[in-house]
């Protein structure tokens, strides 16, 4: 289990990578982001994208479960109050492998609650050419150990 005193400054997690298909986007699309760029192939092909490309919303909850099952599975979290400078840089399409990662920036132990304190981490998620698809700042908040 990791705790709050193992994330360490400049620390790099590699979080594992999935491949997005055309049905797992129209799916997303369908959902949450009926946008015609993410949801009709000729419209997309008519859009500044040029073809079929998932929401960003869709790129930010594979990240999420790239670092789920990496890392927060493991870990003490106790939540986030959010994430800061979310950006979306190059499309993610059908056929892409996004991979994540995370390396942290800063660590401050609570200095209201012991129990815990607050890892800051700069995240992203990368396409099979190494393109940053996606980036933001993330808090959490992580439990201490109490040993």
């Amino acid at each position: 289990m990791l705790h709050f005193e193992d994330f360490a400054v400049d620390q790099v997690y590699e979080l594992g990578s999935h491949e997005l298909t055309e049905d797992e986007v129209l799916d997303f699309a369908r959902q949450f982001d009926p946008q015609p760029f993410h949801l009709d192939r000729v419209a997309a092909e008519r859009s500044v994208f040029g073809g079929l490309v998932a929401s960003g919303w869709h790129s930010a909850a594979i990240f999420m479960r790239l670092y789920v099952d990496e890392v927060l599975g493991r870990a003490a979290s106790m939540g986030s109050p959010g994430v800061e400078e979310l950006r979306w840089f190059v499309p993610v399409r059908p056929g892409d492998v996004v991979s994540g990662r995370v390396r942290i920036l800063e660590t401050s132990p609570s200095s209201l609650r012991a129990d815990r304190g607050t890892v800051i981490a700069f995240c992203e998620l990368l396409n099979q050419r190494a393109e940053v698809a996606m980036s933001f700042r993330a808090r959490g908040f992580f439990g201490r150990r109490t040993e």
